[in-house]
């Protein structure tokens, strides 16, 4: 390389980094906003969140930035391959940005704040009439967003390209088109089945701070770095931060301790994912998520393929039964197996099991691609997703809180991430199975409690190259073949047939 070129890539760094630092103090702002910050505090943390949001869209946006990227492209082979992608990505980043005015930016950033405030209130009261008029807001501002960006078929394209690179809604469309016929057959092929899990052990009273201890433990077992995280509470789990300060939140009901179980094994996914990359490329695209369905493969294998899995608690259950003596006194392997993964159609996504998740997203994605295509208005919403509801799972919410409140993502403005969450589930039955392959003896480690082979696999083959490739291109350069179904058909197939019996 060049002493001029060294020299211009070391001012890229500087400047990219610089922009980390400044989104990593977002996110913390977002962190405390939905952990500790008192509710009087939202018009305060707005100001703050689109003074940042200002400083970020004018840095990212700088001519000298854009001179850079100009620079080193045209450099060529005088960069390594990490370096190139480091321009690669940046500049696709640098390119979205500037086509979206800072001032509209900044008002998105104001709204969200105040969007979510107004969403808690309404979800606590169970009317979204109190919501309506910010997602009324906030849908308008992410169609200004699509308009900026620009698109050829839908304004939901943009949206959806900025949580996975390159994907489009017709290619979803056609994804959850051949999922939805068969998880449909297959919820009622279960249905019909003679076998009653005995639901009612996980409805016992499990004492919070009991569920508090025995998920950090799970996160341990994980390989969670409690040193560069820590576990708090959030009405909606999330996860959030990079390399060495990584926080998870999961959320406790004393009469749901599978609530706590699931949502700490899944937020534990995405924590492994971001503590993975490797430290030197800090503040860099390769130490960031390939796409949030990447992302969210690894929170799904961590929840589903291991945390349901038959080996997984031959390990963990008598550890549990330590932790609750008196809940699980009269409980064996036996019985707690088959209700954890008891299949029955719920209101509420993040309580749903693996064969009928996906049919939640698929109500998320039609709902959400046609309010900001304009075929629905906001005031039609909650009597939209009831009749979505019904049809795909045949079941209605009882009120506004369990139906179309349930989610933060719209208030925070996410339209097309919900997508990355069906994408998430088949690339993690495909990325698992792999693993079964390539780790000696996977499931006999995980039923001994070795969880960490399976952390050092993904992080060798999925973590530490960061954004290296697009998403399609990770997993068929992990797996040896196309992104599929049929993974995620198979294992549910394989799983649930033998639960429930014997009709696959």
């Amino acid at each position: 390389m060049s002493g001029r070129t060294l020299r211009a890539y070391e001012e890229f760094l500087g400047r990219i980094r610089e922009l980390h630092h400044l989104h990593s103090a977002v996110a913390m702002l977002n962190w405390d906003q939905q952990t500790y910050m008192p509710s009087k505090a939202a018009p305060l943390r707005a100001g703050q969140l689109e003074a940042l949001a200002g400083v970020i869209h004018e840095r990212t946006t700088a001519p000298r930035l854009l001179a850079l990227l100009d620079e080193l492209t045209a450099a060529g082979e005088e960069l390594d391959d990490g370096g190139r992608i480091d321009v690669r990505e940046t500049r696709r980043v640098v390119e979205r940005t500037r086509r979206v005015p800072r001032e509209l930016v900044q008002e998105i950033s104001r709204t969200q704040p105040l969007a979510q405030q107004h969403w808690l209130a309404a979800r606590e009261q169970a009317d979204f009439a109190l919501f309506a008029p910010w997602l009324e807001k906030m849908v308008a501002l992410k169609r200004r967003v699509a308009e900026a960006l620009g698109y050829e078929q839908t304004p939901y394209d943009p949206l959806l390209d900025e949580y996975e690179p390159g994907a489009t809604a017709a290619e979803v469309d056609r994804v959850l088109t051949a999922l939805r016929p068969r998880l449909v057959a297959m919820t009622r092929a279960i249905a019909d089945s003679s076998l009653e899990p005995r639901r009612e052990l996980l409805e016992r009273s499990f004492p919070l701070d009991g569920q508090q201890a025995f998920s950090a433990w799970l996160l341990r077992q994980m390989g969670y770095d409690f040193t560069a995280g820590r576990l708090d509470v959030a009405p909606h789990p999330f996860t959030i931060g990079n390399l060495w300060d990584v926080r998870i939140t999961t959320r406790y009901r004393a009469d749901r301790i599978t609530q706590s179980i699931f949502a700490t094994l899944h937020e534990g996914g995405h924590a492994l994912y971001e503590q993975g990359f490797d430290p030197a490329h800090l503040g860099t695209p390769r130490a960031s998520a390939a796409s949030l369905g990447i992302h969210e493969s690894q929170s799904r294998m961590w929840e589903n393929l291991v945390g349901r899995s038959l080996a997984f608690w031959e390990f963990a259950f008598p550890f549990l039964q330590a932790f609750f003596p008196d809940q699980t006194r009269d409980v064996t392997l036996e019985d707690w197996y088959p209700a954890i993964n008891d299949v029955r159609p719920t209101c509420i996504r993040v309580e749903a099991d693996e064969v009928t998740y996906n049919l939640h997203i698929i109500l998320r994605f039609e709902l959400e691609r046609a309010l900001i295509e304009g075929r629905l208005p906001v005031a039609d919403l909650p009597g939209a997703w009831n009749e979505g509801l019904r049809e795909l799972l045949g079941v209605e919410p009882p009120d506004d809180r369990q139906g179309v409140l349930q989610d933060i993502h719209w208030a925070m403005g996410l339209f097309g991430y919900f997508p990355t969450y069906a994408l998430g589930n088949l690339y993690a039955a495909q990325l698992f199975e792999t693993a079964t392959r390539e780790v000696p003896d996977l499931m006999g480690r995980l039923t001994r409690g070795d969880l960490l082979s399976l952390k050092s696999w993904a992080n060798e083959r999925i973590h530490r190259p960061g954004q290296e490739h697009r998403p399609v291109d990770l997993i068929r350069g992990v797996t040896g073949e196309e992104p599929s179904v049929e993974h995620l058909i198979s294992h549910l197939r394989r799983k649930y047939s033998p639960l429930y019996g014997g009709w696959a």
